[in-house]
């Protein structure tokens, strides 16, 4: 069993996605202990997820407007609090699309992280059931990935 804290590897620049599951606040809570611990950056991102069956909202430019506003709002308080826990450098991005396939396609490069850190669970709905985004992210991604559970 690998122990993270004797761990050679040294990220300087952590991704982490958060949305309001268990698993992906507990994701959270351990970037910001690893970033710390590395003096690394960290990146918080949180998907507009869309999906085939709404696209009828999909194409309502208010809605995807408010949703951005919405999300935007609340990755702030996840940057307000990792700043408030000793993260020095704390940047936030906020994609629209399939959550997988958006941070391993767009996010990551964006970034230009070194680690990604995801919980293992879906928030709720129909992904839950047909397939994790974190078991696509941990296949197709170009950097190491850490998926935890709570």
């Amino acid at each position: 069993m690998l122990n993270l804290k004797e761990s050679p590897a040294e990220f300087k620049r952590i991704l982490v996605g958060v949305d309001p599951s268990a698993d992906a606040q507990y994701a959270f809570e351990q970037a910001i202990q690893r970033a710390k611990e590395n003096n690394a950056d960290l990146i918080i991102t949180n998907i507009i997820e869309r999906r085939d069956n709404n696209k009828s909202l999909i194409l309502n430019k208010d809605f995807l407007h408010k949703n951005h506003a919405n999300l935007e709002e609340e990755i702030n308080d996840y940057r307000d609090q990792a700043l408030a826990d000793g993260v020095k450098n704390v940047e936030t991005i906020v994609a629209q699309g399939n959550v997988g396939e958006t941070i391993v396609g767009k996010v990551i490069p964006k970034s230009n992280a070194d680690l990604l850190i995801v919980g293992s669970l879906d928030k709720t709905g129909v992904s839950k059931f047909f397939g994790s985004q974190a078991a696509y992210m941990a296949k197709y991604a170009p950097i190491s990935v850490m998926v935890l559970r709570k």
